[in-house]
């Protein structure tokens, strides 16, 4: 395999000519982060390099008190002898792909990414390289996602039945990412929407960040309401089970995920419907990026690894896994399909109150 510009260390990703880490997984010096998601931007960094367009929402995962310089897409900056250039990844508001140039040789790490347009992020945008570093969260053949038109044709109707019915319908979706996509496919004219306190602060960013919402009314700031019947109420995973959702009365609960394509999963998180919706890549979609990537060298870290890696070597492409302390919406399926309560904490970091 070719010499790369990126090495493993034990504080994650590392390129030495440029002297910073990438989604480092340990407080470091200078991190260049690809999304505002816990597992790829670590609180107590030195300085921070991330996307404009995810300012907003990075400044609430790691406080006012972070240091954080931006890029445009497509700009590039200079960092000891190398060139750095920030590219969508389609993932949620401000997800980058991070290209790295030096004497010729480039190398993409993707961070998490997906293709489909989204209205509440930028579209995916291929960047060709020599070495590129891929996501396989939902990298096996089973994962295809379903026509999103039929989708939130499904999850409306599914509401307005409810609505109909006089019942709340209760969505769990991450915080961070997912609630605002739902949010953003949802038919405002079927009933009022509310929101959990950590979703209102992600809407929040969202709209600082200039992204168009549909109004969804903080649960908390709802004190004179006493029938719930006919809304529509976006929480967090972490609420599931909770004494939260007793305010709620009569309820059909939905949870959105990628893993909701797997046999089983939405018996097992004890919800009425599962909508199979995700903010990564499904396996045709991986197939398609890395090809066209033209990378002569593949690393491939979060999800699943080895049968991605073994399937990129069966195809002539020199593919080799990448250790990662984190698993990213890997944990997501395994909380999904482990009986039980979840933690308080949710993925993107935000805490239940």
């Amino acid at each position: 395999m070719r010499e790369t510009l990126i090495r493993e260390t034990p504080e994650g990703l590392y390129c030495e000519a440029g002297d910073f880490h990438v989604d480092p997984w340990l407080p470091v010096p200078r991190a260049v982060v690809t999304h505002a998601h816990a597992d790829h931007a670590k609180p107590g960094c030195g300085r921070y390099l991330a996307a404009e367009d995810g300012r907003a929402v990075l400044e609430c995962r790691l406080g006012a008190s972070a240091l954080i310089d931006t890029l445009g897409y497509g700009e590039s900056i200079a960092l000891a002898a190398v060139r750095v250039s920030l590219h969508p990844a389609g993932h949620i508001l401000g997800s980058a792909q991070v290209r790295i140039e030096h004497r010729g040789e480039v190398c993409v790490v993707s961070g998490d990414y997906k293709t489909d347009p989204d209205p509440t992020c930028r579209r995916f945008e291929l960047v060709r390289c020599h070495t590129f570093v891929t996501e396989s969260t939902f990298g096996l053949p089973i994962f295809r996602w379903p026509a999103e038109a039929a989708l939130w044709q499904s999850m409306n109707e599914w509401w307005r039945t409810n609505a109909s019915d006089g019942r709340a319908s209760v969505v769990f979706a991450y915080a961070l990412g997912k609630a605002q996509r739902v949010l953003a496919g949802l038919d405002a004219g079927i009933g009022p929407i509310f929101c959990h306190g950590g979703v209102a602060a992600m809407n929040d960013a969202y709209r600082q960040a200039g992204a168009a919402l549909p109004n969804a009314t903080y649960v908390g700031a709802a004190t004179d309401r006493r029938n719930w019947g006919g809304a529509l109420i976006l929480a967090p995973p972490s609420a599931m089970g909770s004494v939260w959702l007793r305010r709620f009365g009569d309820l059909s609960s939905a949870f959105v995920s990628g893993w909701m394509l797997l046999r089983g999963a939405r018996r097992r998180r004890t919800v009425d419907r599962g909508f199979a919706l995700s903010d990564h890549a499904d396996w045709p979609a991986l197939q398609h990026v890395i090809r066209a990537t033209g990378a002569e060298q593949v690393f491939v870290t979060h999800g699943h690894v080895l049968p991605m890696v073994r399937w990129l070597n069966e195809q002539g492409m020199a593919a080799l896994p990448l250790r990662t302390e984190f698993e990213g919406e890997q944990d997501e399926g395994e909380a999904i399909l482990a009986p039980g309560p979840q933690s308080a904490v949710n993925q993107d970091g935000t805490v239940d109150r």
